[in-house]
């Protein structure tokens, strides 16, 4: 019953502030929207449409906000006006009450604020779609922020994945495409990654893996959790300042190189995702600030640490493959790189998919964001996947949400921002570790305590193994099995000679470098 209440609520919130107006009219039907306003006549749309779009979303609750979060990063496809009203979204969302906030605190802590600090702020500095802000400062003098679940999430998230859930379905049924577009596996991986997001103690710890991963770099900083005050619905945290990055006027007022900043902004993403596997996936200008304290002046600083995505050795080794190979415009390894993985089925014709990928992509090389058509290609893209069936990875929607909103940043910093020119570098810097002889002899360190472990082991194991094996009633066969063992046991015998002196060679070949350096 309640989906179809929340239904009608969405219908109804729709109708009341005029989307269906703003829809028709960027589709250029004036006919169809004359007769709107004929027939709904009593509606006031003397609002701008993105305020009243932006109205709409934080209405409609958190679920509509993050989509119009992520809208507001994409001025190449949106209106100027409807993009400036929907950044607002980002961290300008209507707060809910102080005293709620401090309830949920005094509840969550076991104490009321201004016992637990020193001076509690109870005007919120930041609202979003999950959570407030509010500053305090400890009885030590430290300043920290201070996290507030927003109160009746879960339920309100609930019916609207439902929904979504419902919907998944019916375009799985009704459209050609459905089933290759996976809708309900993208669903369900919206609605895991939007439950975490309601865990504030795994927001948490969240924070702290980024942190560490980025504990040494000039490029990023990752404010320290303070695990005495973080619970499921409140986190403290050490205070950041700095300037939101979205204020580009006055980051230039205060001495940052824009052009500077979105390449750090660039090498971080990659940072993340080829090193690390673990990355932000909430990135969009709301999250972001860049330093402006004397000591780490021009760093940009994370915030928010609700959505994070994850990859393994798999996924990395495969976007490293097909990023590699789009910089290098072959783009037969990328046809050849989706069929491999599964992603494009066994019998798509390599140099067909080949063909398409680069009138696809062919375009937009060489060229500065600010003149790249990204709504042209992806659409190129997405007919290009339905011609040859190629299947959406739910696995990877985070990562390609993550990709939107750097691109987003970046057309905000530096539109003359060369995206290609800038990553091909770190790429094959990182492929080199990975795959070269520097990637080697380092996978031999780190596997080679297993191997001294395991190797002694083996001829007693296949002693073992051949033993049981054998019965008293078969003894030609137990003659067979023995002299098979003895020759496994002089192969492995040779394995370990060569193992042996194939280490002993790299530390000859370690130590001839510390010579001669």
């Amino acid at each position: 019953m309640f989906k179809i209440v929340r239904l009608f609520k969405i219908i109804s919130v729709t109708g009341r502030y005029g989307l269906d107006e703003i829809a028709f009219s960027s589709l250029g039907v004036p006919g169809v929207v004359r007769a709107l306003e004929l027939l709904l006549f009593w509606r006031d749309l003397s609002a701008p449409r993105g305020q009243r779009l932006r109205c709409a979303l934080e209405e409609l609750g958190p679920i509509f906000v993050k989509f119009g979060q992520v809208l507001s990063t994409r001025r190449d496809l949106l209106p100027m006006d409807i993009a400036d009203e929907l950044a607002k979204l980002q961290d300008r969302v209507p707060p809910f009450d102080s005293d709620l906030a401090v309830l949920q605190i005094t509840r969550a802590l076991g104490s009321h604020p201004d016992q637990l600090f020193a001076s509690f702020d109870r005007v919120p500095v930041a609202s979003a779609s999950i959570a407030q802000v509010h500053f305090a400062t400890l009885r030590n003098g430290r300043e920290v922020a201070v996290k507030v679940l927003r109160p009746g999430m879960k339920k309100s998230i609930d019916k609207d994945v439902a929904l979504m859930h419902v919907a998944a379905g019916i375009l799985e049924a009704v459209w050609s495409d459905g089933k290759r577009l996976k809708p309900k596996e993208v669903v369900a991986e919206f609605d895991k990654y939007l439950h975490d997001e309601l865990d504030l103690l795994r927001e948490a710890a969240n924070g702290s893996q980024l942190r560490r991963n980025f504990i040494d770099s000039d490029l990023l900083l990752v404010p320290e959790m303070l695990w005495d005050y973080c619970t499921n619905s409140v986190i403290v945290m050490e205070r950041m300042k700095g300037i939101p990055v979205s204020q580009t006027d006055q980051l230039r007022a205060a001495g940052v190189d824009l052009g500077k900043l979105s390449r750090d902004g660039v090498e971080i993403f990659f940072t993340q995702i080829f090193r690390d596997g673990f990355f932000h996936a909430d990135m969009h200008p709301g999250n972001i600030m860049v330093s402006t304290e004397p000591a780490t002046f021009g760093r940009y600083i994370a915030l928010d640490f609700g959505i994070v995505g994850t990859l393994n050795d798999y996924d990395k080794d495969y976007l490293s493959q097909n990023f590699l190979a789009f910089f290098r415009r072959d783009y037969k390894r990328v046809a050849q790189a989706h069929i491999e993985s599964g992603w494009a089925p066994k019998d798509t014709r390599v140099d067909e998919l080949e063909s398409a990928v680069r009138a696809c992509c062919e375009p937009i090389f060489d060229r500065p964001l600010k003149d790249i058509s990204f709504g042209y290609v992806l659409l190129r893209l997405f007919q290009t996947s339905r011609r040859f069936n190629v299947e959406v990875q739910p696995q990877l929607v985070l990562l390609q949400k993550t990709l939107l909103n750097i691109e987003g940043l970046g057309r905000q910093l530096d539109p003359d921002l060369d995206l290609w020119k800038t990553a091909k570098p770190y790429l094959e810097n990182w492929m080199s570790e990975q795959v070269g002889w520097q990637g080697l002899l380092q996978n031999i360190r780190n596997e080679a305590p297993r191997y001294a472990h395991m190797l002694p082991q083996l001829p007693r194991l296949v002693h073992q193994a051949l033993t049981r094996a054998a019965t008293p009633d078969e003894p030609a066969l137990m003659a067979q099995l023995l002299e098979e063992q003895r020759r496994t046991n002089m192969l492995l015998q040779i394995i370990m000679w060569f193992m042996g002196g194939f280490l002993g060679g790299v530390v000859l070949m370690q130590v001839w470098a510390v010579i001669v350096n």
